[in-house]
């Protein structure tokens, strides 16, 4: 997600990849060097071990995990199919909802309980939230039956239901076994916030509805904490296991209806013209307009009752979210994404962009929405693997954008450049990959998703913008609060930073800039093989953090605890200066102080009187001794004229200034 807030604090990171040439003769100065068997205090902090947490050591001996990072023999995730039949009324904001769930627990253990998120509740009074909210009443459940038989809402442990928060507990009649399923269901309807769940879903306009967090959801039950139950307060966003869904949606005609999944029905409830330019879209590499102004009032076919029924299927995946437009343009056309079938044949998928007047920039967003999917296609690895991509305009329910599968709401971005939009577009759409197929744990460690995403933006940004970029530039929202008290860790769960910044930049700027650094320390061709190797791996799984540093590692063949700890675990920062160079006849010393904390190598650029251009690495060996000081000794044919760190600006270094050394 991204929200306006976080768009004026946050500069959104990209990244390029280089590794600097092999090195030199070297040597190190080592001033703590004593007579043996003395202690020395070091200097600075050294980086201790990252050890993993007791609940994935116990992954681990159980099977689910292990310490290089692939999900062990054991690993599962359980599995839902939902078929959900939903009613919305703009006219009293109002939706109503039935739901078949078939849950199938594919776990070692026997369930006696089932979770459902009622994300809806955070709008009830008295809940508790990050940020105010408007009052709704929340989901109101009408209806919970298990296998067939009706349950009551209970308030001590026996077979029925009861609501706590945000969660609403289903306790069984008999056991779920391990390899077996149960069926609930459960009826339910809620007035529809205008801006709901922080911005999200809602209406705007009379026109527009942008509907999710809207059904009541089975929590994820995972190898490492059994149950994931944690409430949702409006802030960081969602965990879940993945499913196939069944979604049927009525709505009033000439309301435009586009869900999560495949579009079952088009022939049924869009007029004759309209379906064939939704036709014509599924084949055209150009923008084609389904719906225009002109259509407004004529896009649906009738019924008896004024209402049609939208249906939709979708496979494997973790959510689902749906539109109803009344007055925006509908643009499409498909996009390339690589052989998803593995038939050898390039596979496309439709591009939608619903969009109204008031917002004239979105005349580029189906051109955007495709571009972002077919360049993250090949970036990752990993082809998008769903029918259709919609992107739609909601402006009056959120300024930034916010991503579902297969659906994302952005602001109208008036008054903007329309790079911004693209920005925000690419991001959400980036999103398709983390959290959509690597389902990474969004409520305890937003930055798995939101870093990556602020990383593969920037590189999707770079791909079509050239002229924009600028690596420093990344760095910007980071920087401006790296080392104060308004920065918070990394590894801290998300709801629990402290109020001000620290949350968007620990899970936005910071976790990209990091990514862009571990580029410069790995070199292009081994980091791009180690992430598409974990994004392969935890595909349609749960990753952890720590399996994602645990593949790094076993791809890399690199220990880099030291760089986990400076830069996830700690508030640490980059600063490393040209000391002093001293030249003597035929070699150079070059003497580098760091007066940071954060431990990363020394890449420097040291350039030769004759026009040679010499890269060396001064590896972090010295740093992990508790220096703050080093050297290398160099050949130099030549005098030595100038000497810079990290031309190549993969580093977050806190003063450039001191970067640099001229004769």
């Amino acid at each position: 997600m991204v929200n306006m807030m976080s768009l004026k604090q946050i500069i959104l990171l990209s990244s390029i990849a280089f590794l600097t040439a092999c090195r030199a003769t070297q040597t190190t100065t080592d001033p703590a060097a004593t007579e043996a068997g003395s202690y020395i205090q070091p200097e600075r902090p050294i980086p201790y071990l990252v050890e993993e947490p007791l609940d994935f050591q116990q992954a681990v001996q159980n099977g689910t995990r292990s310490f290089d990072g692939k999900p062990g023999p054991e690993y599962f995730t359980n599995y839902a199919e939902y078929i959900i039949d939903a009613e919305i009324s703009p006219a009293d904001t109002m939706l109503h909802g039935r739901a078949q769930i078939t849950y199938t627990n594919n776990s070692p253990d026997t369930l006696n309980v089932l979770v459902f998120e009622l994300a809806q509740n955070l709008h009830k009074e008295g809940m508790p939230r990050m940020d105010a909210a408007e009052i709704t009443g929340g989901m109101n459940i009408s209806r919970v039956a298990s296998e067939g038989v009706g349950l009551s809402e209970v308030n001590r442990f026996e077979p029925g239901f009861v609501i706590q928060g945000t969660n609403l507990i289903v306790v069984l009649n008999s056991p779920l076994l391990p390899n077996q399923a149960k069926e609930v269901e459960i009826n339910w309807n809620f007035k529809v916030p205008q801006a709901g769940a922080s911005g999200r879903m809602g209406y705007s306009q009379e026109n527009l509805f942008f509907i999710a967090y809207w059904f009541p959801h089975i929590s994820t039950y995972d190898d490492l904490q059994g149950w994931f139950a944690d409430t949702f307060t409006g802030n960081a966003e969602f965990y879940h296991d993945f499913g196939n869904y069944q979604i049927n949606i009525t709505a009033p005609e000439n309301w435009l209806v586009m869900s999560t999944g495949d579009f079952l029905n088009p022939e049924e409830v869009l007029t004759p013209q309209v379906y064939e330019r939704y036709q014509n879209a599924a084949q055209s590499d150009e923008v084609i307009t389904i719906v225009s102004r002109d259509d407004f009032g004529n896009t649906t076919t009738s019924s008896e009752d004024g209402t049609l029924t939208w249906r939709f299927t979708a496979e494997n995946v973790r959510d689902a979210a749906f539109s109803a437009t009344l007055e925006s343009q509908w643009d499409a056309l498909r996009t390339p994404v690589g052989d998803v079938d593995g038939d050898g044949e390039t596979d496309f998928t439709q591009i939608n962009a619903f969009w109204r007047q008031s917002a004239p920039l979105w005349e580029d967003a189906a051109e955007y929405t495709a571009h972002s999917i077919s360049f993250l296609s090949e970036y990752t690895g990993i082809s998008y693997p769903w029918p259709h991509m919609t992107s739609v305009e909601g402006a009056g329910i959120i300024g930034g954008g916010m991503e579902f599968p297969m659906m994302t709401v952005i602001g109208g971005y008036n008054n903007r450049p329309t790079e911004a939009l693209y920005d925000v577009v690419a991001h959400e759409i980036a999103h398709m990959w983390i959290p959509m197929i690597v389902s990474s744990n969004e409520r305890r460690h937003a930055w798995m998703d939101e870093g990556s995403t602020t990383f593969h933006e920037a590189n999707a940004r770079w791909d079509i913008f050239p002229d924009s970029f600028d690596r420093l530039g990344e760095f910007n929202s980071y920087l401006g609060v790296a080392g104060t008290p308004f920065e918070g860790e990394i590894m801290r769960w998300s709801d629990y930073h402290y109020p001000g910044p620290a949350y968007g930049v620990a899970s936005y700027p910071k976790p990209g800039t990091v990514l862009f650094a571990l580029q410069g320390v790995l070199g292009e061709d081994v980091f791009e093989e180690a992430w598409q190797t974990f994004m392969d791996r935890w595909a349609y799984k749960h990753p952890t953090p720590y399996d994602m540093f645990n593949t790094f590692e076993d791809v890399s063949g690199k220990d880099l605890n030291w760089f986990w700890r400076s830069w996830y675990f700690e508030t640490w920062v980059l600063d490393q200066a040209v000391f002093e160079v001293t030249q003597d006849e035929n070699e150079a010393t070059i003497v580098i102080s760091d007066h940071g904390k954060a431990i990363m190598p020394v890449d420097l650029t040291i350039t030769l009187e004759d026009g040679t251009e010499i890269q060396e690495r001064i590896d972090v060996d010295d740093w992990l001794k508790g220096l703050t000081d080093t050297s290398i000794t160099i050949k130099t044919p030549s005098p030595v004229i100038s000497v810079e760190i990290d031309v190549k600006q993969f580093y977050p270094d806190m003063n450039r200034l001191n970067n640099s050394w001229k004769r």
